[in-house]
């Protein structure tokens, strides 16, 4: 499951994601609240640990937008305010659970534990559908709904594909893609989105679908039929 962490302290935030990591989630890191607030849009969160105190966007105004545009991502509010207003603040706009710093790792784990073991059954998250294709975010497949034809694909193309069909009504820049696949991440060259992109088309060809990734030019990509 994917986790974005918001925390403008990088060393806070790299020990979380340290031990996010450790226990078999996959997590990304934003450093201020409005890096924070363009990666929770896109959606593709299972969970958010989002702290108050950010630079730019505060954690309360990033909460009441994700909710204002529908977005159910479970939320851990992480902040050193620790007065009842403060809780009841977050709750009052759809936070899921609240954590004062200082606190124990463990007890942080165990929190996103129980908020992520109560999406399990939920699978509408893990399967996303656009014209004849779904893609199956758990199992890392895509199926072809008129002919029952499926394949496999691997990690980054999930993502990419997964990111493209919670945003198909708009296109997504390079530079999006580039920021909510690898992050931070400085290890890969310019011309890995293009061979990620060529992939995922030729496995959509081999399932026969009607779906593809069209360069929009001087823009970005879009699924098309």
């Amino acid at each position: 499951m994917r986790i974005l962490v918001v925390e403008d302290e990088f060393s806070l935030a790299d020990i979380i994601s340290t031990k996010l990591k450790k226990e078999k989630y996959d997590v990304e890191i934003s450093l201020d609240g409005e890096d924070g607030l363009n990666n929770a849009l896109s959606g593709i969160y299972d969970l958010i640990i989002l702290d108050i105190m950010l630079p730019k966007i505060n954690g309360i105004e990033i909460l009441k937008e994700l909710r204002n545009n529908n977005i159910d991502t479970k939320v851990i509010m992480l902040t050193a305010k620790a007065s009842l207003d403060d809780k009841l603040l977050g709750f009052e706009h759809g936070a899921n659970d609240y954590i004062t710093k200082p606190f124990h790792m463990e007890e942080l784990v165990a929190r996103v534990n129980v908020q992520l073991r109560n999406n399990i059954k939920n699978t509408n998250k893990d399967l996303l559908k656009f014209n004849d294709i779904e893609l199956n975010v758990r199992t890392s497949t895509i199926l072809c709904t008129k002919n029952n034809e499926t394949i496999n694909i691997s990690y980054k193309e999930l993502m990419i594909l997964e990111y493209l069909m919670r945003n198909s009504n708009q296109i997504i820049s390079k530079e999006q893609i580039y920021d909510k696949i690898w992050g931070i991440e400085k290890d890969f060259e310019s011309n890995n989105l293009e061979a990620y992109l060529s992939f995922i088309r030729k496995k959509l060809k081999i399932i026969d679908s009607d779906v593809t990734i069209k360069a929009i030019r001087g823009m970005g990509y879009k699924l098309e039929v």
